[in-house]
């Protein structure tokens, strides 16, 4: 079916148009799901578990930091003695496919995103879709930021956190394959979402509902809230929680500027008409 489609269409005509974006759409991660999926060493060994070796790119990052900084290898990590285990026999086939399938919704996002934009744009104004000409782009851009921030940033510390701690050395940490495949991926796809926030305030505020007073008034309130989430999606360890609230404050002094720049156009277009 073509991208393109009629002036007007038929409410029909929009849920066939729904319907083939969406197959479109799902069919890109199914397709992409089953490459990853056989490739089962790469996936787990080489990105999932990755975070568990002193060797990974974050820990080879704070240990060089460490020497730079004259305190030996305070900041330095050692391996992660974790040994995962499969309780129920379909555990493993069970996680091969779940983390398969987000590995796919990740690679495929912007070919989602842009199957759900084309079925958008065209009920835009003109002058709507000028002003939101290359979505798909920044859209993927914020969506792949937010995943790499969470794997490198987010993921490391909290599993070295949540792999340590302990309440008494009586009690022998072995965690279940389900959940450390879980923790891994909730939190790199919860932060690719979180730094969604800058399209978010830029649609509401062409809406009209938002504008940089709001946004200010309520900045308080904001990192409230920004504290809370970055609580619930993270451990309970105030360092990968700080690492959170950082950056979305960053994206939320950045969607001030954003609304201010749709305001002051929405002003000068409507001393011109």
């Amino acid at each position: 079916m073509s991208d393109s489609k009629p002036a007007e269409m038929s409410f029909l005509d929009h849920l066939e148009e729904l319907r083939w974006r969406l197959i479109r759409a799902f069919a890109a991660i199914a397709i992409l799901g089953v490459i990853t999926f056989f490739f089962k060493h790469c996936l787990f060994d080489g990105v999932i578990f990755a975070p568990m070796r002193s060797d990974f790119l974050t820990y080879r990052a704070f240990c060089s930091l460490s020497y730079w900084l004259n305190i030996g290898d305070q900041l330095c990590f050692p391996d992660l003695a974790l040994n995962l285990q499969s309780i129920d026999m379909v555990s493993q086939i069970t996680m091969h496919i779940v983390a398969s399938l987000i590995a796919g919704i990740i690679i495929s996002f912007p070919y989602v995103f842009y199957q759900i934009w084309q079925f958008i744009a065209p009920g835009l104004k003109e002058e709507e879709r000028k002003q939101a000409r290359g979505m798909t782009v920044w859209v993927s851009v914020l969506f792949f930021l937010g995943i790499l921030f969470g794997y490198y940033m987010i993921v490391p510390l909290s599993v070295q956190f949540l792999g340590n701690y302990q309440v008494s050395d009586l009690v022998e940490i072995k965690p279940n394959l389900n959940s450390y495949v879980t923790t891994v991926t909730t939190l790199t796809l919860a932060t690719g979402v979180l730094f969604q926030l800058p399209v978010v305030v830029m649609i509401l505020a062409r809406l009209g509902l938002i504008t940089p007073a709001i946004l200010k008034t309520y900045r308080k309130h904001a990192i409230v809230v920004v504290l809370i989430l970055s609580a619930i999606i993270t451990p309970p360890d105030i360092a990968s929680q700080i690492l959170v609230t950082l950056p979305i404050l960053v994206l939320y002094e950045f969607s001030i500027l954003l609304a201010a720049r749709i305001e002051r156009k929405r002003k000068k277009q409507m001393k011109t008409t």
